[in-house]
């Protein structure tokens, strides 16, 4: 099936052929460190040649499984057949207008998909951007605007981008602040629900963090100074958090009685990612305000703010968008990307991987209780690694030796959490059963090599 593998000619199959990295990718990894900025890292310095499906190719002939999606963004694959076809003949019609100058349907279309698919049957407006650093960026704007307030409340374990707001609004500081101040104000920051490290246990955790989060809000910043709350419904650099349940409806519920603007950023946890269309669908929640980007539009660079009409429209013509927002061949592979979400019904291959996942992994937790904590939605799936379960004292170090061990038998993974000691799983959502498991395997063995 091209759909899932980006074409019959690229095997689904793990392959290890040299080292990882290989000779060629030493090469080229030497050309990349004499010209490319050293504050660009990456992962693993393997150079991809070919990917769909669950497998990445690199130049040396090895074929590595896919648990990351270039961070939730190929979730229809990396080379799938309706992105590919609509981006293809775009690109034959023009690359380029500028939406700002002479607009374009694909932008248009984009924006009537984006209304259909997004919680709440409200009217609903968007305007595109090119990433989700932007969007995010936007939605404060809107939301500075519609309310005529200035303050932006988020969380604890937060993550909302690179940019300088965005930064602010972020709540880790290495790698993403270290030394690059000084940010934008009027943001604060106040407590999630982080279940498993809530002190009076996770069954309390919902109730009383939303309690001291408005407590917060209303005693150190004031109510009627809030422009906006930001939160994503799935934490995502911070650790995979999902805020315990009772958490978003009170707070939605505390915007909503404040006039507030509340804001879900779904950019890593959106489009099928966690077996629904939106992560905040799971507790019913309506934000005032989405973002979207990662896996909008197949792998290439596309994001969106959406919400109510009525906010939305609060920015005076000519006070949102930028040169390349809404990129036309980007706007035609969205459109390839929801129509194969809608074909192979990716939420509900979400939630299978979600099965397979969480039961080998609650599996390998009774065997090795380095593993703290298992949790997540669909397939984004991820494990906090502990020196003691008693303690949950953080262990980075073997979150960082498991990486490494399964990047050497050719399966990549990344690592993420405010403490750097959570493995986080974000497979393509058109992987094979097979290699999935393949992949669960090789974590296993790591763990028993630890």
């Amino acid at each position: 099936m091209t759909e899932l593998t980006g074409g019959p000619s690229l095997p689904q199959e793990r392959r290890v052929v040299t080292a990882i990295p290989g000779p060629k990718s030493l090469e080229l990894q030497a050309r990349r460190t004499a010209v490319v900025a050293a504050g660009v890292g990456s992962t693993l310095p393997v150079f991809t040649t070919r990917a769909g499906g669950g497998v990445i190719e690199d130049v040396d002939g090895n074929s590595l499984i896919d648990f990351g999606s270039g961070i939730a963004v190929t979730s229809v694959g990396n080379s799938a057949e309706a992105v590919v076809r609509r981006a293809t003949a775009q690109l034959a019609d023009f690359t380029h207008t500028c939406f700002m100058v002479t607009p374009y349907e694909g932008y248009v279309a984009v924006c009537e998909q984006l209304a259909e698919l997004t919680p709440g049957d409200h009217a609903k407006k968007s305007a595109l951007f090119n990433s989700g650093a932007e969007a995010v960026e936007n939605a404060v704007k809107i939301a500075r605007v519609h309310t005529k307030r200035q303050a932006v409340v988020v969380f604890d374990h937060g993550y909302h981008g690179r940019t300088n707001l965005t930064m602010a609004l972020t709540a880790k500081n290495m790698p993403y602040k270290q030394g690059f101040g000084p940010f934008a104000p009027e943001v604060y920051r106040v407590p999630v629900a982080y279940g498993y490290r809530w002190p009076t246990g996770p069954e309390n955790c919902g109730p009383e963090a939303a309690a001291q989060a408005i407590d917060q809000i209303t005693k150190q910043i004031g109510a009627d100074n809030v422009a906006a709350i930001i939160i994503e419904p799935v934490l995502g650099e911070g650790g995979f958090i999902e805020p315990a349940k009772g958490f978003l409806p009170r707070i939605a519920q505390f915007a909503k009685d404040n006039g507030i603007v509340f804001v879900a950023d779904e950019i890593q946890s959106g489009f099928c990612r966690t077996g629904q269309w939106f992560a905040c669908e799971d507790e019913g929640i309506v934000p005032d305000l989405i973002t979207t980007a990662k896996g909008i539009a197949g792998g290439l660079p596309l994001a969106a703010v959406t919400g109510r009409a009525e906010i939305m429209d609060s920015a005076h013509p000519g006070g949102l968008g930028g040169t390349y927002g809404g990129n036309p061949v980007a706007c035609a592979a969205a459109l390839g990307a929801i129509e194969t979400m809608r074909e192979l019904d990716l939420n509900a291959k979400a939630k299978r991987i979600e099965e397979v996942m969480k039961g080998r992994l609650a599996a390998m937790q009774e065997k090795f209780p380095v593993i703290g904590d298992i949790r997540g939605r669909g397939a984004m799936i991820a494990i906090e690694l502990v020196k003691d379960p008693a303690t949950k004292e953080a262990h980075p170090a073997a979150a960082a030796a498991l990486a490494k061990a399964c990047h050497a038998e050719g399966l990549l993974v990344l690592t993420c959490g405010t403490y750097g000691n959570v493995l986080r799983f974000l497979p393509p959502l058109v992987i094979g059963e097979d290699l999935l498991n393949e992949g669960l395997d090789i974590i296993e063995a790591a763990f028993a090599g630890l």
